[in-house]
């Protein structure tokens, strides 16, 4: 059962989520790349309400189950592009950023396949669906109940 309803009870917390969200879905970065770097953050945080979001979003929007269920072992497995895997390593040290911070090598990763204006969207990407995995875990949303939209 879901402790707090966080769009219930202050609609402004919430939107003020949202506007980040917002910001994000409207990057130049490819959706499926968006939704593998959403699916691991929640797997390293054991957010099971977004990994199962985003697992329906990125099937939706074309992922490969393969890959999907390849994520949580990315390093392992040739099924990412160099540029999957660098988002990924980004997403993987913004994640866990308190064990080593980001290092120099995973920015010049970074920085040999995207722009400036693209690495600060894959960081603003990072932020929020690290944001919001701390929001589902403490209000307990429920996972199961997502259903892709249209506009997912």
């Amino acid at each position: 059962m879901t402790r707090l309803e966080l769009n219930k009870v202050d609609a402004t917390a919430y939107q003020a989520m949202m506007g980040i969200e917002s910001y994000v879905r409207k990057s130049e970065l490819d959706k499926t790349l968006l939704e593998l770097v959403k699916t691991r953050a929640s797997q390293i945080n054991g957010c099971a309400f977004c990994i199962d979001m985003h697992t329906k979003d990125a099937r939706h929007a074309g992922e490969a189950e393969q890959r999907l269920y390849a994520l949580s072992a990315w390093k392992e497995t040739p099924f990412f592009t160099s540029e999957e895997r660098a988002a990924l390593a980004l997403t993987e040290a913004v994640t866990l950023i308190s064990q080593q911070g980001v290092p120099d090598t995973v920015y010049e990763e970074m920085s040999r396949y995207f722009t400036p204006k693209q690495i600060t969207q894959l960081l603003m990407a990072i932020v929020a669906i690290n944001a919001w995995n701390r929001i589902s875990i403490t209000t307990q949303i429920v996972p199961g109940s997502y259903q892709v939209t249209a506009a997912a």
